[in-house]
């Protein structure tokens, strides 16, 4: 396998994981950086652009992350309170009413960051077409009730994080996420990331592999679920229908849905921009700095643990940002992230310094913790112990 770019010394482990991933796990086309201290030590490239074409990967491509946007996302919110504008104790309809809607009136900016907030689906999914007009899942967010009463209770909400967290930054700023993040986080770094993909940025962004959401159909059944998968296969679980928030799923590689910005799902990277961000979250790159040593503390404090009501297994999450755990593996119990469906991971982690970004264009049926990615975390946590 021909692979390209660099690792320092110590983590030549890396390297040769990555190999493996396209020798015996299928990788098609792929991208890994690993930061520390604030310093590039791995930055890797191999296969195709395209998951479905034979022309090179090569430095500076970029993909869809699917929900590592999540993390960069939370960000905004975090760097919002971190700054005076934003207090994360107080109820959402404190800075947009319609939200109070039936019995939402106590649900907290902090609900929505720690999935707490009941609100996974939507009665009436959009459609694409509606997904790409920025005004129409808040108002459909603001429309529904809970399904559980706001803070007593957590599950992961796939798409309607992205319009609750997105809405208000609006409200709060007079700008959606997309653009907060492009002049206060990508613009300042320097960084190949994208919430809302520039025309001029579009011919870098490789093809990747389809993954069709599920039709919601029939009542909600709450039973409990021996697995994700059997979850996911029931179309009235609240599992199925959370995922199915926009349906049809739209097609990722459409230039319309790219250049849309959905805060929970549609961000796209190249891995250096993705590691780089997370480099910033816990010290200097180059000079910047997102968060101070407190609001990083903040990020990964755990604010939910335990069966998670859409995901059905354990997970543990702090303000928009999953945390190290049996769900989604990071590199070690202080570590924050988000991974993305199907294989993209993002996450710092304070105690050795690391950050990592990982990006693909094949994604496959995983959800939180792909073996892909799962393998270079390994070999990152071995290159650390040295």
């Amino acid at each position: 396998m021909d692979v390209n770019g660099t690792v320092a010394e110590g983590f030549e482990p890396v390297r040769d994981a990555f190999v493996t991933n396209f020798e015996a796990l299928g990788e098609r086309g792929a991208a890994i950086a690993v930061y520390r201290d604030g310093h590039k030590v791995v930055d890797l490239w191999g296969g195709t652009r395209d998951v479905d074409g034979d022309a090179p990967w090569e430095r500076g491509t970029a993909q869809i992350v699917r929900s590592a946007t999540k993390g960069v996302a939370a960000a905004v919110p975090l760097m919002l309170a971190e700054r005076g504008k934003l207090d994360l104790d107080a109820p959402v309809g404190e800075y947009w009413p319609e939200f109070k809607a039936r019995g939402k009136e106590r649900a907290l900016v902090r609900h929505v960051l720690n999935h707490r907030a009941g609100l996974p689906y939507l009665d009436h999914p959009l459609t694409p077409q509606e997904a790409l007009n920025p005004s129409r899942g808040p108002e459909a967010v603001a429309a529904q009730a809970p399904v559980w009463e706001p803070g007593t209770d957590h599950g992961y909400h796939p798409l309607t994080y992205g319009w609750m967290l997105d809405e208000l930054v609006r409200r709060v700023t007079g700008q959606w996420t997309g653009e907060w993040i492009a002049s206060e986080i990508a613009g300042p770094l320097g960084l190949d990331l994208w919430l809302g993909l520039p025309p001029a940025q579009a011919a870098r962004v490789g093809r990747a592999g389809r993954t069709e959401a599920p039709e919601p159909s029939g009542g909600l059944r709450l039973r409990p679920k021996r697995s994700v998968t059997e979850a996911y296969d029931d179309p009235s679980s609240l599992t199925r229908r959370a995922f199915a928030a926009i349906t049809p799923f739209p097609d990722q590689n459409d230039p319309a849905y790219r250049a849309a910005a959905l805060p929970a799902t549609n961000g796209i990277a190249t891995a250096v921009g993705l590691a780089r961000f997370y480099a910033s979250l816990i010290g200097e790159v180059d000079g910047v700095r997102l968060f101070t040593p407190e609001t990083a503390e903040s990020a990964r404090a755990e604010e939910s643990a335990g069966p998670d009501r859409t995901l059905v297994v354990n997970t543990r999450f702090g303000l928009g940002y999953m945390l190290h755990g049996s769900a989604s593996p990071l590199l070690g119990p202080g570590s924050f992230g988000h991974p993305g469906r199907g294989g993209p991971l993002g996450f710092a982690d304070p105690a050795t310094g690391i950050a990592f970004g990982y990006v693909t264009n094949g994604f496959r049926k995983t959800v939180t913790a792909d073996p892909r990615a799962q393998a270079l975390v390994r070999a990152v946590r071995a290159a650390v112990a040295g």
